[in-house]
């Protein structure tokens, strides 16, 4: 029980003291103002957050995402094609397809994919 506890209480010793003596040399170099600012992305922080952005570029990402796990789920009916009942598969992947073209058609009669508008 105490070689437990010892091989516990060592590399607990050790490492507190190695916290304190880093703690006590380390010297915190003088930073400009310009290094002490938080970044991001290139704004002021302290300016207003409620900067109007365009939301073309917003609706663009959404159809984006949209469109990108429609693609995700497409990429593994090739696999199951050579596994599955072709007809069954056929019609299943047509039926998939039709709600893209559907949705995309919905999409382009609302203007959605229309940069300016």
């Amino acid at each position: 029980m105490y070689i437990c506890l010892t091989m516990f209480m060592i590399p607990l010793i050790i490492s507190l003291i190695m916290i304190n003596i880093v703690s006590i040399i380390y010297k915190k170099t003088l930073s400009s103002r310009e290094k002490n600012t938080p970044f991001e992305c290139g704004f002021d922080p302290k300016s207003s957050s409620r900067l109007p952005f365009s939301l073309q570029f917003f609706l663009i990402t959404i159809i984006f995402l949209i469109f990108d796990v429609e693609i995700a789920l497409l990429m593994p009916s090739i696999i199951i094609m050579n596994t599955s009942n072709l007809l069954l598969w056929s019609s299943t992947l047509t039926f998939f397809i039709i709600i893209l073209l559907i949705g995309l058609y919905h999409e382009w009669m609302n203007g959605s994919l229309q940069w300016t508008s």
